[in-house]
């Protein structure tokens, strides 16, 4: 994406069609530096993990996607007139962000939230100045819940946890409440009320902002690629620092085809992720399902490190439940989906909950088992819904409904 000289980016291809807009370079770059936050916040759960751990991660993770969020709509709907400058101070933000998560809970946690409160502002004056009004995911316009993280930065350690929390509770509570139409009256009421007593008023009165929906879908998919993509180059490097022997091997190449497989199932054949372009969710209910699959993808990332420092075995029970239970989120997702995509109660039962449940069952099962037979399995599971696909495609005509 190019910059015209009044500094609005513009995409490598105009186009007038809505369904042939695809990412631009300045949105792909804008994904790298968010996914790049997202490494290092699956560090965080290295180390045998406790809960404290997890809900520290959950917490960083839900407010880096929020923040990512709010500009990816912002690109969605403004396309060739989104402003480039607005664009890299949002990078930059994120950037810092990403940069205080080592040290979260010193005085970095302060420079985090500092950095956060920037973006959200910075996100909420864009429509400001548009004169439209996000109906689909408020969160991107309204900073009701920015207000505790500007307390939490008096605030010390756990009290500005809670207070992280309690601000993007607001922003998913308000997301959730407010209806399309009385996100227009009240942006209505108060244009009339700056505007009503001038003959002429400066801006044109509110209208509700337009999500391309393919082109939201492609950043969405691009998102869970890259973030898939980063969860090999972690298991990359904690295999680089062990010890090399058939074990290690057998958990490593485990460990690839496994993110190869839920890969296929959250991008390549849609099923992990609703499509919001085909009318499966409202963006406001399929978006927090985006972020829910992702971060359970990045955790898998971090347990699949930590099985590599322990790949002779056993696996520690933390490392093991967290591997498990990221896949299981994952693909509580993708069940989900299915199910609001049309698929049948047959299709529920024989593929759906096999995959949820099996995942849950491993964890309580395996503890002495090899960490390399557990991946080898949970690859099984992934890629169940592949083989009953392939079992119905060659069923006979009777037997094919799902």
């Amino acid at each position: 994406m190019s910059s015209d000289p009044e500094g609005s980016a513009a995409t490598p291809a105009e186009t007038t069609a809505e369904s042939e807009r695809h990412a631009s370079w300045l949105e792909l770059f804008f994904d790298l530096v968010a996914v790049a936050g997202i490494a290092q916040l699956a560090h965080l759960l290295h180390d045998d993990p406790d809960r404290g751990d997890l809900g520290l991660y959950c917490l960083l993770f839900l407010a880096f996607w929020t923040a990512w969020m709010c500009f990816t709509t912002y690109g969605n709907v403004a396309a060739s007139k989104a402003h480039t400058r607005t664009i890299l101070l949002g990078m930059f933000g994120l950037a810092v962000m990403a940069a205080a998560v080592p040290g979260i809970e010193s005085d970095h946690g302060r420079a985090f939230a500092l950095a956060y409160v920037m973006v959200r502002f910075l996100a909420s004056r864009v429509w400001q100045a548009r004169g439209e009004v996000v109906v689909d995911w408020p969160t991107a316009q309204l900073t009701v819940g920015v207000l505790p993280w500007l307390v939490s930065l008096w605030a010390e350690t756990p009290t500005r946890y809670w207070l992280w929390a309690a601000g993007l509770a607001i922003d998913l509570g308000l997301t959730f409440v407010l209806s399309r139409n009385r996100l227009l009256n009240r942006a209505t009421e108060e244009w009339q009320d700056r505007h009503g007593r001038r003959e002429r008023p400066s801006r044109t009165r509110p209208v509700a902002a337009r999500f391309d929906l393919r082109h939201l879908d492609e950043r969405l998919g691009l998102f869970t690629l890259i973030v898939i993509g980063e969860s090999v180059a972690l298991a990359v490097e904690a295999a680089s620092e062990a010890e090399w022997d058939g074990r290690l091997g057998t958990l490593a190449v485990g460990s690839f085809v496994l993110l190869l497989a839920l890969w296929a199932l959250a991008v390549r054949r849609s099923c992990g992720v609703p499509l919001l372009g085909f009318g499966v969710l409202a963006p406001r209910f399929a978006l927090p399902l985006h972020c829910v699959a992702t971060g359970a993808l990045a955790a898998l990332a971090a347990s699949l490190g930590g099985a590599m420092e322990h790949a002779e075995g056993p696996l520690p029970a933390k490392v093991r439940w967290l591997m498990c239970g990221s896949i299981a989120v994952f693909l509580a997702v993708g069940l989900l989906g299915g199910a609001l995509s049309g698929r049948g109660l047959r299709w529920i039962l024989a593929v759906g909950v096999p995959i949820v449940v099996a995942p849950v069952v491993l964890a309580a099962v395996t503890g002495d088992g090899h960490p390399g037979a557990l991946v080898w399995i949970l690859v099984v599971v992934a890629r169940w819904p592949w083989f009953y696909d392939r079992r119905i495609a060659h069923a006979p005509v009777s037997d094919r409904r799902v």
